[in-house]
């Protein structure tokens, strides 16, 4: 479960900024660039993501970012349909909790 929250997680950052380097990444996230790295090869064996070579314009130095590809994209719709359930169910229960308090 740990994984797939880090999976959703990384999905979700790369939607948001696809530019980000895997440093700026890893940093947003609070994750080492080791903990990072491993989570993005396990995305590429999965097919969710790809790694494509691009050149900036202004500077032509190239450089490479990640890419959810389609199969990501409904991977992470999966992972938020989820995400989203637990978060109902855990304030359902704490709802609950509180009720029995009073």
């Amino acid at each position: 479960m740990k994984n797939e929250q880090d999976h959703f997680e990384v999905l979700r950052r790369i939607h948001r900024k696809p530019e980000s380097s895997q440093r700026e990444l890893a940093e947003e996230l609070g994750f080492s660039l080791g903990k990072l790295n491993y989570c993005l090869k396990s995305l590429q064996k999965k097919g969710l993501v790809k790694l494509q070579n691009f050149q900036k314009q202004s500077n032509k130095i190239n450089y490479l970012r990640y890419v959810i590809t389609p199969s990501g994209i409904s991977e992470r719709t999966k992972l938020t349909i989820n995400f989203m359930k637990r978060k109902m169910k855990e304030y359902d229960e704490l709802k609950e909790e509180l009720k029995g308090n009073k």
